[in-house]
């Protein structure tokens, strides 16, 4: 999972991780777009092939956000993440180059439910599914399970 970077998110933990995630681009499909988001978010080739589509989420703002699931592994204290821009403060004409994603970790599945944003733990439920199980305890470094999303 990913954390957010930059003033807005900085305090925040619970509620506030996510998978990596971005738009669409109009050439892209959204497993296209997911992969390219996760190696701008964490300066990484994605670590796993074999995607299993996962439902989509509406999120509270009304974002829709597509996931897929695959085993893989990742070496989390490795990110390299791009850099955005943000007005901040909102409206005061001041810009600021942050980290898109400040950190990403690994979590066991009882912790991840709890700082993941809340709609995205519909996707952890569903991957279970596709790893028979495993997810019910712990995420093993051997069995992880990561998932990218884009939104449209």
């Amino acid at each position: 999972m990913v954390h957010p970077g930059g003033p807005f998110h900085q305090h925040k933990d619970a509620g506030a991780w996510s998978v990596p995630k971005g738009e669409f681009r109009a050439d892209e499909t959204p497993l296209q777009a997911a992969i390219r988001e996760f190696e701008e978010e964490l300066g990484s080739p994605v670590p796993a092939s074999g995607f299993v589509p996962l439902r989509p989420v509406k999120q509270k703002g009304g974002k829709t956000v597509y996931a897929w699931a695959a085993a893989g592994d990742f070496d989390c204290t490795q990110i390299k993440s791009n850099i955005c821009r943000i007005e901040y403060p909102y409206k005061s004409g001041r810009w600021l180059a942050i980290p898109e994603v400040d950190r990403a970790e690994w979590f066991e599945l009882s912790v991840a439910m709890e700082k993941i944003n809340a709609a995205q733990a519909a996707f952890f439920r569903r991957a279970g599914r596709f790893t028979a199980g495993r997810l019910s305890s712990r995420l093993l470094r051997n069995e992880l399970l990561w998932t990218t999303d884009v939104i449209k």
